[in-house]
């Protein structure tokens, strides 16, 4: 499975950004592989409006399957999030991408 986080650097010990449309930058990490993909997503930032459908096309242009944020996407970046199948745990605000990834692994993400 294909976990993406919305962090603020490119590692697990990167801080989780609690925004989604802006976020800096896409960590994925792939469960079955262990492959870790960093995406950089700063290019929206000046992007006055569509910067969350924006980055949600490109998440699941990634094949993402999960995806854990802090607050979560607006409508229009959640509708495409979930046309494209990708369940959102979100309350990943002040955590390490690492951390981030035990809380859900242990359950203690809220699944929106």
């Amino acid at each position: 499975m294909k976990i993406a986080f919305t962090t603020k650097g490119k590692d697990w010990d990167a801080e989780m950004d609690p925004r989604f449309g802006r976020t800096e930058y896409l960590f994925i990490y792939d469960e079955q592989s262990g492959e870790e993909t960093s995406l950089d997503n700063r290019e929206v930032q000046s992007e006055a409006h569509g910067a969350g459908p924006k980055t949600a096309q490109k998440l699941a242009e990634a094949g993402a399957q999960v995806l854990i944020t802090g607050n979560g996407p607006g409508g229009n970046a959640a509708s495409v999030i979930q046309a494209a199948g990708i369940t959102v745990y979100i309350g990943a605000s002040s955590m390490s991408v690492k951390e981030a990834y035990q809380a859900y692994t242990s359950g203690k993400l809220s699944k929106q």
